[in-house]
């Protein structure tokens, strides 16, 4: 009997339907995939990196400790994973940067939150794009969405975002994006001092 060949690219996977889509929008995801996917043994490098990321992770092999609790943002599976003190797992889809450029890696903590934030432009963006207002207030028009974590790296946060097809994407400038009602949730079960790596 002839076996069927299967590959599915994160592109096609991320369109399979709403079902699929409200899966990738929700924590949940973390507790259970797609019965389309579990059962499917061939699949892209690029799928099954992306899917493994949406599954439970330990902390243990990224951090120290949960003093603070932590976030760890896998930066090629678009996931952001986030452990309170008491060790509950949460997860949730994010946008990325656009290019490896302009993505960094490594450790760094949230040092201010905010809610609604002011979006001001970096240097290097005013510089390519001159036109561009050099601070948005909070509201509808605002790229850092309801809710923003600062990072002890200038310029980088994680955020939320009113343009919701940018989650799951890379589409941003260097920031980690959420949706608003994942940021909301991820804002108040952080503080100043919540450890963050990226990778």
């Amino acid at each position: 009997m002839a076996r069927l060949k299967i590959h599915i690219s994160r592109r096609s996977f991320l369109a399979t339907g709403a079902a699929a889509s409200a899966v990738l929008a929700t924590p949940a995801l973390s507790q259970q995939l797609p019965d389309t996917v579990q059962n499917r043994s061939e699949i892209s490098a690029t799928t099954r990196h992306n899917i493994s990321a949406f599954r439970r992770m330990q902390w243990e092999p990224h951090f120290d400790s949960l003093r603070n609790g932590a976030i760890l943002v896998d930066i090629d599976s678009r996931a952001l994973h986030l452990w309170q003190e008491d060790g509950t797992h949460h997860l949730y889809p994010s946008s990325v940067p656009q290019s490896e450029d302009l993505t960094r890696r490594g450790r760094t903590r949230i040092v201010q939150k905010v809610v609604g934030p002011s979006w001001r432009p970096t240097p290097n963006m005013l510089r390519r794009n001159p036109e561009w207002p050099t601070v948005i207030g909070p509201g509808p028009d605002n790229p850092l969405g309801s809710h923003a974590l600062y990072l002890g790296w200038t310029y980088y946060r994680i955020h939320g975002t009113h343009d919701t097809r940018k989650i799951g994407r890379r589409s941003s400038s260097g920031c980690i994006g959420l949706y608003n009602e994942h940021i909301a949730e991820v804002f108040d079960m952080t503080k100043v001092g919540t450890q963050v790596l990226l990778i």
